[in-house]
């Protein structure tokens, strides 16, 4: 992971600021004479910037983004805890780490952060922004705010605002980790039992009853205790209690609550998406229950250079990630209309 810091105060949607701001990133190929191959990939909420590894199949060697042809960028969003300047962190004003005191962020806050990182980066084009779920909210905020820097757009298993039930999750699982007797303490840990029901709450709308059924049912019916389902849902709750944690899981949640397209910009969700002029492949995942299938039909449907796919999966808005052969070929055939300008 390389770091880019930036020392000048960094303003917030919301009017704060942060005195400094630090972005991770990676990066894979190398920029072609004409600097016209940069590929730009957005995360979703608790990933990284290393997207070859939670994305595989998707870029590295021999895939639809291939570093032989593209020069591959993915920063870690402000406000996490892979590489970026988020609660963890020291504040240089008072030398202890912000915690509770990190002040709220948007999605184009995020996008900002994105753009400091391009301009340092020389980019001034960006052949293709990609993103799922969170990671489209950024991609769409970005072609809305640099509409002459993006070419084409690839969005998947997103939504130009977030929907009352996405609100209501969130809702949910910052009800659980407030429920934790240790939130309130100023501690690294804080929160994490909290966090690990919030995560549980998660798993039930990223995956869909067909796949838990077939992968979590107990085969012996004499059982009465300690089910599969129990077992996989506990272990993927304290499996992100060890990689991340609340205060980031807190706030990047209320970001995505308050994303919308249409904010500030006089206009309807429709009316603005209606703006966003670059070509735009458009996938939704059947059995996605988080962002389901009318979000991204809205979308397809008010971009004036859109395609629309719908890709069948049982893993429900998972499907983003786990059906990287169908997704990719899509995007390769997509491409083909729209190749690297030479």
């Amino acid at each position: 992971m390389q770091q880019f810091i930036s020392t000048s105060p960094f303003t917030l949607e919301n009017g704060s600021s942060l005195p400094e701001i630090r972005i991770g990133y990676h990066t894979w190929g190398t920029l072609n004479p004409n600097r016209s191959n940069v590929v730009w990939i957005c995360h979703a909420l608790t990933a990284s910037s290393d997207a070859a590894d939670w994305w595989p199949g998707m870029i590295g060697e021999g895939c639809v983004i291939d570093p032989a042809h593209h020069f591959i960028v993915c920063a870690n969003i402000i406000g996490s805890c892979y590489g970026s300047t988020g609660p963890m962190e020291v504040n240089p004003e008072t030398g202890a780490p912000y915690h509770h005191s990190f002040p709220q962020l948007t999605i184009r806050d995020m996008v900002q952060a994105h753009i400091l990182l391009r301009e340092h980066l020389e980019i001034d084009s960006i052949y293709l922004l990609m993103g799922g779920s969170m990671g489209g909210y950024q991609a769409l905020e970005w072609s809305l705010m640099e509409k002459n820097r993006i070419r084409n757009l690839f969005l998947i298993a997103t939504s130009p605002q977030e929907s009352a039930w996405g609100i209501a999750i969130h809702t949910a699982q910052r009800l659980a980790i407030a429920a934790d007797q240790t939130w309130q303490h100023n501690q690294a840990n804080a929160g994490a039992a909290g966090l690990k029901a919030a995560r549980a709450i998660g798993m039930l709308t990223y995956r869909h009853y067909e796949a838990f059924v077939r992968q979590q049912t107990d085969e012996d019916p004499e059982k009465l205790d300690h089910f599969k389902a129990s077992s996989y849902i506990d272990y993927q709750g304290q499996k992100l209690v060890n990689r991340f944690n609340a205060y980031s899981y807190w706030l990047l949640g209320k970001a995505m609550d308050s994303h919308n397209i249409s904010r500030g910009r006089g206009g309807s969700v429709q009316n603005t998406l209606q703006t966003i002029t670059q070509p735009t492949l458009i996938i939704g995942i059947d059995s996605d229950q988080l962002c389901p299938l009318a979000e991204q039909q809205l979308i397809a449907e008010h971009i004036p250079n859109a395609s629309f796919e719908v890709i069948g999966s049982a893993f429900g808005h998972d499907g983003f990630l786990v059906e990287a052969p169908a997704i990719s070929n899509t995007l390769k055939n997509w491409l083909h209309t729209y190749p690297l300008p030479s």
